[in-house]
């Protein structure tokens, strides 16, 4: 009697732990809203940089307009108005750029530039995933997104933090891990080990 009684002691610790590690460990968990002050619409706008290709529209100018890669030292080739520095620029100030060479070099009046970018730089994803390794940018790629590419956490990953590069920047910046932070042509991001 008394061995049963035990027994099921034993098991009702057993299974309050369990369960109390089963609450640890969602989902819920681990998207938190991102520490950084920053929100989403403050972070930092895509910039184009060499190895990037992007396609170039000059409304009426079908001799100008096509696609265009960033070579290694940042710049395009544009018929009649030559190099044009365009690493790390938006879309937006590229088109500003280009418009205004245009008008200056007086080929056009009024011109009319559209760019889009056609294929950017890989992202790379190391640390606890599955697959590490180099993958295709999407538009629209966020750091929880990335890991999920990369074959998601091993059993080893710190699913609170998240370490970013971006391109041309220094160092790693660590952030809580969050939705909300964006991924980048040419981002390196890295899943840290856990410590219990």
């Amino acid at each position: 009697m008394q061995t049963l009684a035990r027994r099921i002691s034993t098991y009702a610790v057993l299974a309050a732990a369990c369960l109390s590690l089963v609450g640890c460990d969602t989902l819920s968990d681990h998207v938190k809203p991102a520490a950084y002050s920053a929100t989403a619409s403050a972070m930092p706008k895509p910039r184009t940089q060499s190895g990037d290709k992007i396609k170039l529209v000059i409304y009426g100018e079908d001799k100008m307009s096509g696609d265009y890669e960033i070579d290694a030292n940042g710049m395009i080739q544009v018929p009649l108005i030559g190099a044009v520095r365009v690493a790390g620029m938006t879309k937006k100030e590229i088109e500003s750029s280009i418009a205004h060479r245009l008008r200056s070099t007086q080929i056009l009046l009024n011109p009319v530039v559209t760019v889009d970018v056609v294929s950017s730089r890989p992202v790379y994803v190391m640390g606890e995933v599955e697959k590490p390794g180099e993958y295709t940018y999407r538009n629209g790629l966020n750091v929880l997104s990335a890991v999920a590419v990369a074959g998601g956490f091993t059993y080893r990953a710190s699913k609170s933090k998240i370490l970013v590069k971006r391109a041309g920047e220094k160092g790693l910046t660590e952030f809580s891990l969050s939705p909300d932070i964006p991924v980048y042509p040419g981002d390196l991001i890295s899943v840290p080990e856990r410590y219990f």
